[in-house]
């Protein structure tokens, strides 16, 4: 599957028709929802130190800064013409099982599978926000999440990374459970973007 098509290429025309894109959001927004607690659990199994602290910041800014993504993220959904209420898809909540068990597992296992959609997620979303401006016809409201996400992410990848050095990622052991942790994270984006290509072929066929 083209990645780029469904993640990362709103502003290279509109590959998906509007109907498509509020599906979309109603599976995003499943995973929206799900970042806070994985950030608190994360959080909640680390000591008192600055690598807690600095997984506490990005908690912060999801809650609060500059407002509640969760709001910010409706903003955009409603935009589309996503209906409130839509049940998460198989590969939806496999994905959200995937932090879910990482977090369970040990504090670096989420911070691996964290990192893996920070480190690109900065790109990813000034891409979206860009495309949804200049194809779909979408004003600052609905374009908000992205653009914050577009400059907030880098800073919170960056904080994810230190984080990881710091909770202890120096062994061969804790390097495994990170870089497992990262592969698991990955694939799971992975296929639910297929279930979204998925979803996009059909509507085209």
């Amino acid at each position: 599957m083209p990645r780029v098509e469904l993640h990362e290429g709103l502003a290279d025309g509109p590959a998906l028709e509007p109907g498509e894109l509020a599906r979309y959001a109603e599976q995003y927004r499943h995973v929206e929802a799900s970042l806070p607690g994985t950030l608190r659990a994360i959080a909640d199994g680390l000591p008192a130190g600055r690598a807690r602290s600095l997984v506490e910041a990005n908690l912060h800014d999801e809650l609060s800064e500059p407002r509640a993504h969760v709001a910010m993220f409706e903003g955009f959904a409603g935009a589309v013409g996503a209906e409130a209420g839509v049940p998460a898809t198989q590969r939806t909540n496999e994905l959200v099982a995937t932090y879910e068990a990482a977090t369970a597992e040990s504090p670096l296992a989420g911070l691996g599978v964290l990192a893996a959609y920070e480190c690109q997620a900065a790109a990813i979303a000034q891409s979206k926000g860009e495309g949804l401006r200049a194809n779909y016809g979408c004003d600052a409201e609905a374009s908000e999440f992205w653009d914050v996400h577009a400059t907030m992410e880098a800073e919170h990848a960056s904080w994810t990374l230190e984080a990881i050095e710091l909770a202890g990622a120096d062994s061969d052991e804790a390097v495994e459970i990170v870089a497992g942790a990262m592969r698991g994270g990955a694939d799971a984006w992975w296929e639910w973007l297929s279930e979204r290509e998925a979803e996009h072929a059909e509507a085209a066929s």
